[in-house]
């Protein structure tokens, strides 16, 4: 005897469509792990709870940061990619390096970072800047530059990470000028060696820079950014000194393990989107050398693509050797 099985396949079919959604009604529905690549109390940690707080708020539930340390954020990032995809634990991250670029800086990852995340919303963009010692006679990048020719095989420059590494070493190929590249674990020491006359220039992040500079120990010269940043208005980019090519912005934003219910990621993107817009948010990025820089998950989703491409080349340029 047959039997018609179409309203049973219809109605099956209508609640695994359905499901998503009705997970997404509800959600959240309980707290939210927030996952924390950096130690507690460090930059990345205090922009990593200041928006898990102003999530929480939006959610009206708990977002618990939890700083997974280790690997240079490989941790964090490996935990979030063996996550259950339901938007419970979600990482607040400098995407632009943790995920995008990981496969050309690090050796044998333990996640694939082009199947294992979903792109959220992008938040944020920091530029890299030049810097010099505030008591040395140079005042521009057309000085430096001018210096660092005429003692070619003589010059040396200092930095803390591959970005630096990477900005550093776009502004000599757009210069045609040379500089050895000298490693520092510590932010501190870099500074010491500046300003005792060891080093002629260092690439750090624009949130150090602009501290220091305030201190009045240390001169930005530029920034790496494809345009002024607002919240350093007075400084020039490479760009626009007529060193072009040397666009290095790293940006900041939100992921979750991949195959989390699109209804819960777009609920996410509009709660993240809406902090980045809020006038507090502007402020306290602001005070860190930060720009606001919202986006969808599209947006990111390719933005993450194109910058594994770029970070290829930035990583062969700089001869950067895999970790």
């Amino acid at each position: 005897m047959k039997t018609d099985r179409t309203p049973a396949l219809l109605a099956a079919a209508f609640f695994a469509l359905a499901a998503p959604f009705a997970a997404a009604q509800e959600y959240p529905a309980r707290e939210i792990r927030s996952l924390c690549n950096y130690a507690p109390g460090s930059g990345a940690d205090l922009i990593v709870r200041f928006y898990s707080d102003r999530l929480s708020k939006l959610a009206g539930r708990p977002v618990i940061v939890e700083n997974r340390v280790g690997a240079n954020g490989m941790i964090a990032s490996d935990t979030l990619a063996k996550s259950r995809p339901d938007g419970y634990t979600i990482m607040i991250t400098p995407a632009s390096s943790t995920i995008a670029a990981a496969p050309y800086l690090f050796k044998n990852l333990p996640f694939d970072t082009a199947k294992d995340f979903a792109a959220v919303a992008t938040i944020a963009s920091l530029s890299f800047v030049i810097l010099v010692d505030a008591a040395a006679p140079i005042k521009s990048i057309a000085e430096l530059v001018a210096r660092l020719k005429a003692k070619p095989g003589a010059s040396f420059y200092g930095a803390t990470s591959n970005t630096g590494v990477i900005a550093a070493e776009l502004f000599k190929t757009a210069a045609g000028v040379k500089a050895t590249y000298v490693p520092y674990k510590q932010n501190a020491q870099a500074l010491t060696d500046l300003l005792s006359g060891q080093l002629d220039f260092i690439s750090f992040d624009a949130t150090w820079g602009v501290g220091q500079a305030k201190g009045g120990k240390l001169r930005i010269l530029a920034a790496t950014s494809a345009k002024r940043s607002a919240a350093l208005p007075d400084v020039p980019t490479l760009a626009e000194l007529g060193y072009g090519g040397t666009d290095v912005s790293p940006w900041w934003g939100v992921v979750v393990a991949a195959g989390t219910p699109k209804p819960i990621v777009d609920k996410l993107a509009g709660w993240f989107n809406q902090i980045t817009a809020a006038e507090d948010t502007k402020q306290f990025l602001a005070t860190s050398a930060f720009d606001p820089y919202p986006g969808t998950p599209e947006q990111m989703q390719a933005l993450m693509k194109s910058d594994a491409e770029r970070w290829k080349r930035y990583v062969e340029l700089a001869k950067i050797e895999p970790q």
